[in-house]
């Protein structure tokens, strides 16, 4: 029997599968490829102590920032976080935990998690803080440190188009952490810009295949910020 994945809306889309305590993998860079409609739905129903993977949380207000606000995310595992100044007062406070990690180490965590890969060696960070407590081994005369792959309850991931079987396309920067997210947890949501019928999507242009995908959503909104807007004066001819 086929199993339907799409869904009315981002919280039908989560119905069932949020829980206190959990761990999230979020997509996004900054503002860029953010599934915003999902983490709404997950601020509205007020699960906490939650362990949140993402490169970053989003900014006041915004994205991750808004579970941040609620007060629902107990610990981050990120990369960087320089944009939010509510992180920066729970952290320094003493109220929310964090583990940072290189960026592409991040990365890496995550894809070696979706690959059934339990930990691998990196040369980033042997010296420093990122490798205090964790094991280190000789390769060929250089140091490299352990880290463990990434394994979450749950992935939310935004693409820009997706089909009824799951199949997804990203567009250009926003594919980020997207992909691989969505291969590192047990359930797996995804939230589309458009949402087409199998086989209208080139199978060349698919980066997530559906088997990974178990639920979706249409969104009928988008609302795409931009975390820092840099512009100059226009020239006079």
């Amino acid at each position: 029997m086929a199993v339907k994945k799409v869904q009315r809306d981002a919280r039908e889309a989560l119905a069932g599968v949020l829980r206190d305590g959990m761990t999230i993998l979020s997509g996004g860079f900054g503002l860029c490829g953010i599934p915003s409609a999902l983490i709404d739905a997950i601020r509205d129903s007020g699960v906490k102590d939650l362990t949140v993977v993402s490169n970053n949380a989003g900014i006041d207000n915004v994205g991750l920032g808004v579970l941040l606000e609620t007060r629902q995310i107990r610990k981050m595992i990120s990369s960087y976080v320089g944009e939010n100044k509510t992180f920066m007062k729970q952290y320094l406070a003493g109220e929310l935990e964090i583990e940072f990690n290189p960026q592409g180490t991040l990365a890496e965590r995550i894809r070696a998690g979706g690959a059934g890969i339990p930990a691998f060696f990196t040369a980033t960070g042997v010296g420093t803080k990122v490798a205090e407590g964790k094991e280190t081994r000789e390769f060929e005369g250089r140091t490299y440190v352990m880290e463990r792959g990434i394994f979450g309850d749950l992935a939310i991931i935004h693409a820009h188009t997706g089909d009824t079987e799951g199949n997804l396309m990203y567009r250009k920067t926003a594919r980020n952490f997207n992909s691989i997210m969505a291969t590192a947890a047990r359930t797996t949501v995804a939230e589309v810009e458009n949402l087409v019928e199998p086989g209208e999507i080139d199978p060349d242009h698919i980066i997530t295949p559906g088997i990974y995908v178990h639920r979706l959503v249409k969104l009928e909104h988008v609302n795409k910020q931009i975390e820092q807007r840099t512009t100059r004066k226009r020239e006079t001819v």
